[in-house]
């Protein structure tokens, strides 16, 4: 079926062209909104980071390149702390074991290429001048663009929200400069100061409006992505989407691998079956705005709980619609709880409005999610699967098609989710031994 929805009101079956064009900017902006949506004294902090990194950079003249580093990494710098209290913890002035979270946002983001000098920022952003002693650390040298980093999350940290930010400025400043040398880079401080100077810098920083005002002041470039582009790009997301939580760390990798052998065999192109793939990497991305602590809750859900569970979808959608080149994408992975009979959620789409690609996901997610093993249970056998995936098609939950399809060749594809979900455990437990040796 290839049809047109009441949502994206386009055509989500067309065959897509090879490259993608993603402007980085709105890439980085709507992967750090939804990181913030995990907790409201968390809103916008990525934002005024990154917008004070770029100006105290841009004042100590660093070359355009390093200064567009520096905004991705101010963006981003809080990604690898995963559980909602790790990051309001960020939010004290002096952190306790910082080096763990930015250690992980750094395994998190070296992979992909457009992010890996922001990555190499990210992973010493908490690491103190010590009155020169933090131009290394462990061996390894660190950029002055991590001090950088360092001095503007804590200005970040400092501003409180309930008060007129014009009525602070001498209190950040006088708790920056008590630490010049000790925390903070001399070089750094003194840059600083001399944009907090200047009133319009405050007012930036409290304005809601702060990432259209970067948007202005930054022209980052388009990048080019091919196939393997895309691809590489959707295995980072998926690993910061799953690597929060042991009981999701291999999920996305079982979708994605399962909606591509589906894919393929009900006739998708090659291309297709490569943006299904990456649609399974990036369906649960709206899951980063809920609280780590929820998705490891064993035992059942509180209503609110739920609530913000199947808010997940919605924020998946919300957040891809503003790349147009992954359109496609996004109508095939943001609708994987839509049912035929219109009683998903949260667009509860029906049958007419369901392309091919998202019956497909719909069936890889649930196949995934039953017949993976949990920490707390074990998956489902063959015919248990079988069962309440065939319940869920007489109720046109799923596509019975799609389903049909599925059992016809349940041993390949199976064996095609345990290979991608084994390699991706390996992966979450290199990346975990890595960490326990960061002290």
């Amino acid at each position: 079926m290839r049809g047109r929805n009441r949502v994206t009101g386009k055509n989500d079956g067309m065959l897509v062209k090879k490259d993608f064009h993603i402007p980085l900017f709105d890439l980085i902006t709507c992967l750090s909104d939804v990181i913030d949506m995990v907790n409201p004294s968390l809103v916008n902090h990525h934002n005024m980071v990154g917008y004070i990194t770029y100006l105290i950079a841009t004042q100590m003249d660093f070359p355009l390149r390093q200064r567009y580093n520096l905004l991705l990494a101010g963006k981003l710098h809080d990604i690898g702390a995963l559980s909602c209290q790790a990051r309001i913890e960020t939010l004290q002035f002096e952190v306790n074991n910082p080096f763990r979270h930015a250690e992980m946002g750094w395994l998190l983001l070296r992979g992909f290429k457009p992010l890996a000098g922001a990555a190499d920022l990210i992973r010493f952003h908490h690491l103190n001048w010590g009155n020169g002693s933090g131009t290394s650390f462990q061996g390894e040298v660190v950029p002055l663009g991590s001090h950088i980093l360092h001095l503007a999350d804590r200005v970040a940290v400092l501003v409180n929200r309930q008060h007129h930010v014009l009525s602070q400025t001498k209190r950040i400043c006088r708790a920056i400069e008590a630490q010049v040398g000790d925390m903070f880079a001399p070089e750094v401080v003194k840059a600083f100061l001399k944009l907090a100077e200047k009133e319009y810098f405050w007012l930036d920083l409290g304005s809601p409006a702060v990432t259209s005002l970067l948007r202005r002041r930054v022209n980052l470039e388009t990048i080019e992505l091919n196939m393997d582009g895309i691809l590489s790009l959707g295995k980072v997301f998926s690993r910061i989407i799953d690597f929060r939580s042991r009981f999701t760390a291999t999920h996305s990798s079982g979708v994605a691998a399962s909606a591509s052998c589906l894919a393929r065999l009900v006739g998708f192109s090659e291309e297709e079956c490569v943006k299904m793939e990456v649609a399974g990497y990036l369906h649960d991305l709206g899951k980063l705005a809920v609280p780590a602590e929820i998705l490891e809750k064993p035992e059942g859900l509180l209503q609110h709980e739920r609530d913000i569970i199947r808010s997940h979808p919605y924020y998946t959608y919300r957040t891809l619609e503003r790349i147009t080149d992954m359109g496609m994408i996004n109508a095939w992975c943001s609708f994987h709880h839509e049912c035929l009979n219109g009683k998903g959620y949260p667009f509860h789409l029906t049958s007419a409005d369901l392309s091919l690609g998202a019956r497909i996901m719909a069936v890889a997610d649930v196949f995934t999610a039953i017949t993976e093993d949990r920490p707390y249970r074990e998956g489902m056998t063959l015919d248990n699967a079988m069962s309440v995936l065939n319940n869920m098609a007489k109720n046109e939950a799923l596509d019975a098609s799609v389903v049909g399809m599925l059992a016809g060749n349940f041993s390949e594809i199976n064996a095609v989710r345990l290979a991608s979900q084994s390699a991706a455990s390996r992966e979450y437990d290199q990346i975990l031994l890595q960490l326990n040796t960061i002290h």
